[in-house]
């Protein structure tokens, strides 16, 4: 009982510090450019959390994240994109192509702002639900899971790439200018974006936490380790698979449309097969069954593609792929379980008795 009160006690305290860092520090010690480079690494973070939850503690390897960040970020950037045009007017992609003469039927419902929003996380999660329902009771997983989920956000790019007239094509969704009635152009508005993007990344970590130490937490793992024992205890292993699938989904989705403010653009280029790859090693490198390691591992990779892609942008994709094997080749558990080991090593050593040396003679 002791060893769990010290445990949830430095979880809160590692969450208070992480809120202070964020809030307090982050504004103040960051120009506005590396604020607003802050708050797209921590988008990626909140991807991070979901692929925690999904593949760190219920060993779905999620590789197509991408779609669902995706369906988020292109939910919200119609909405933008049909409040920047002003009323009855087209945005402005389609009125370069003059393909059409009103808006797309299926973008009309993205007028309304509580529509857009709802669908920013209710969209993916449906569309995971529907896509885990026919995966996980077909009893799918292992490598075909992860590569079906990667066939999957590589058919979404493809799709949204071909619809040129109506999603912008290659160029996606670009030149978002508002924010519910904010001017993005005013640092204070970029600013506020920022906070909303902190508060949330700090919301989903908790809900995260929550359901990881609740009992359908432990059900989950059982489900990983042994899914035949939890079928035969009576519980339907496809069932507790796709919670945590659909919940995963809608963090990204959720992500995807706080990206949208905070970059001002969304296109195939962000969610096809390599950002959802990229999603996947951030929390390899940190620690996948750890939400901290997650976390900052993806904040740590988001970071070292700016800085390093900029010097070798040929050689980047190559040393992604190269630290995602050995993460799993060599350190399964991530950066986070480099501090489990150095306490295991720890506390052998204190426990082992330290014998004289005359005695020893």
């Amino acid at each position: 009982m002791n060893v769990l009160k010290g445990r949830s006690a430095r979880a809160w305290a590692g969450f208070a510090g992480g809120a202070f860092a964020l809030f307090a520090v982050a504004p103040f010690a960051l120009s506005d450019f590396r604020l607003g480079l802050l708050a797209k690494y921590l988008c990626m973070a909140m991807v991070a959390v979901g692929i925690c939850l999904a593949w760190g503690r219920g060993g779905l390897l999620t590789l197509g994240q991408g779609v669902f960040f995706g369906l988020g970020g292109y939910a919200m950037a119609m909405h933008l994109k049909i409040t920047d045009a002003g009323p009855g007017n087209l945005p402005d992609f389609m009125q370069l192509y003059g393909t059409a003469d009103e808006l797309p039927w299926w973008w009309r419902p993205f007028e309304n702002p509580v529509f857009a929003i709802a669908a920013t996380v209710l969209l993916p999660m449906t569309v995971a639900a529907l896509l885990g329902l026919f995966i996980f009771r077909r009893r799918v997983k292992g490598a075909y899971f992860a590569i079906l989920s990667q066939a999957l956000a590589s058919a979404f790019a493809i799709w949204l790439v071909g619809q040129q007239a109506t999603t912008g094509g290659t160029n996606g969704l670009t030149d978002i200018q508002g924010f519910f009635g904010y001017d993005l152009d005013d640092p204070v508005n970029q600013r506020m974006v920022y906070f909303v993007i902190a508060a949330s990344l700090l919301a989903l970590i908790a809900l995260a936490r929550q359901l990881i130490h609740s009992r359908y937490g432990e059900l989950l793992v059982a489900v990983r380790d042994s899914e035949e024992r939890v079928r035969f205890l009576g519980y339907d292993p496809a069932n507790v698979k796709l919670v945590a699938y659909v919940v995963a989904a809608g963090m990204a989705g959720l992500a995807g449309a706080l990206f949208v403010p905070a970059v001002g653009i969304i296109s195939p280029a962000l969610i096809g097969i390599v950002p959802s790859i990229e999603f996947v090693i951030g929390a390899a490198v940190g620690g996948r069954a750890s939400l901290v390691g997650a976390v900052l591992g993806a904040l740590a990779v988001a970071w070292a593609k700016t800085a390093l892609s900029e010097e070798f942008p040929a050689g980047w994709t190559y040393f992604q792929g190269l630290l995602f094997i050995v993460a799993l080749a060599f350190l399964p558990g991530g950066l986070a379980s480099l501090t489990k080991l150095f306490r295991r090593r720890r506390a052998v050593a204190q426990k082992s008795p330290v014998i004289p040396v005359g005695e020893a003679a």
